[in-house]
This record gives structure tokens, C-alpha cells and sequence, in this order.
């Protein structure tokens, strides 16, 4: 699989200041992150963990991802902005997972997680989007969504409906995402819908990080 071979690339991405005291090596708490975002289950890291002598938690692991808090960095300047929404279910109740990807590098711009799809919680994207990005001049390629349109119109932003071309881009990164998640039927379990959404920016975060 390539993403396992991502595995020995550069880790410089993960920023460990959470950790207070350094019970586990650097290294062993770095790829039990990126095992976790590669899509292997919280079991499956503790065993090859252990096979390489450190023996921590389901929930260290798991405490691990959740405290590094990371996600896409800053202050990209995208000519083109692909934006979407999928559904994401945690426990038995349904969100939907809002993502703006830079389809020429396939860089996820930002993702968030909202109870409903309506016009405020995508002006609520929006605003954050233009917050951690320099959108002012780009295109944004959506779907035939009519919120997604009037939105993006209120706020004076360019936008092309098209269901093909660039805008394959963020199809693309929601089937990688749900395959990432297929171990669980792209359901989040026992967890509340922060800790969903902290996993899913980190995901976002390894997502874009260099090999």
C-alpha cells in the first residue's frame, strides 16, 4: 500500500509539545499517529507497537491523535477552491462533513463537522476558510447544491458549477477519507463529535504532508 510507505517519510508535520512527559520515544509516538491516519485500527497499532518493544494503550494511542490537535496549516493562496460535503455518521446520528481542497496540489484547504447542512453552517466554513486562507480572487468549483451557490454569491466569491474536471479533486479526497474509515463503515463509535472532527483534521493534516 503507499501510504504504508509514507510511513518512513518526514514526520516534521507532527508537533509532539503536547506530551508532558516523555514516557514513550518521539519516534514510537509518531508512527502510532500516522498508523492511526493510515486507517489501522487502534488494536493493530498497540501490536506493532509492542513488536517494537513499547507496549502502550487502545487509549494512549487514541489520546495521542486527540492531543497533537493537528491540522491543514495557514495561508495557502489557491487559484481554484473545490468544495464539498459528505455525510459522516457518529454513533447512530448523521453529520456532514464540509471540505475545501486546492484541486491543483490536492492540499486540503480546511474541514469541519456540522449537525445540519444549511446556508449558516456553510457561511460559518466559509468564514473560517477565509480566516486560515487567501481566497479573495480564486474560483470556487462546486456541485449543483443550492446553499453551497447562495452562500458563496452573498460573499462576492467566484464559482463554477461542475460535476467533473478540477472539481474531482475533493471526490476524490472524500473517497481516500472513507476508505481510511471503512474499517469502522465510515461511522464514528463511542466517541463524541469533537473527537470525530479532531481524527478528521488530522487526517486532513497527514493527509497533506510531504512523503
Amino acid at each position: 500500500m503507499p501510504e504504508i510507505a509514507r510511513l518512513t517519510g518526514c514526520t516534521d508535520w507532527i508537533d509532539l509539545e503536547f506530551v508532558e512527559r516523555q514516557r514513550t520515544p518521539e519516534r514510537a509516538m509518531k508512527l502510532g499517529i500516522q498508523l492511526q491516519l493510515v486507517g489501522l485500527s487502534l488494536s493493530n497499532t498497540v501490536s506493532i507497537l509492542d513488536e517494537l518493544g513499547v507496549e502502550r494503550s487502545r487509549k494512549a494511542i487514541h489520546d495521542w491523535v486527540q492531543k497533537a490537535a493537528l491540522q491543514p496549516t495557514d495561508g495557502r493562496s489557491p487559484n481554484h477552491v473545490a468544495l464539498d460535503e459528505t455525510v459522516i455518521r457518529i454513533n447512530d446520528q448523521q453529520f456532514w462533513l464540509y471540505a475545501a481542497a486546492d484541486p491543483e496540489t490536492n492540499h486540503l484547504l480546511h474541514l469541519r463537522l456540522f449537525s445540519t447542512t444549511t446556508t449558516a453552517s456553510t457561511e460559518i466554513f466559509l468564514r473560517e476558510l477565509r480566516q486560515k486562507h487567501d481566497i479573495e480572487s480564486a474560483v470556487f468549483l462546486v456541485d449543483g447544491a443550492q446553499h453551497l451557490q447562495t452562500v458563496l454569491a452573498r460573499a462576492g466569491l467566484r464559482f463554477q458549477t461542475t460535476r467533473n474536471g478540477n472539481r474531482n479533486a475533493i471526490e476524490r479526497i472524500f473517497r481516500e477519507l472513507k476508505r481510511r474509515t471503512s474499517s469502522f463503515s465510515n461511522c464514528f463509535s463511542h466517541d463524541e463529535p469533537q473527537t470525530a472532527e479532531n481524527w478528521l483534521q488530522a487526517f486532513a493534516a497527514w493527509f497533506n504532508a510531504p512523503n
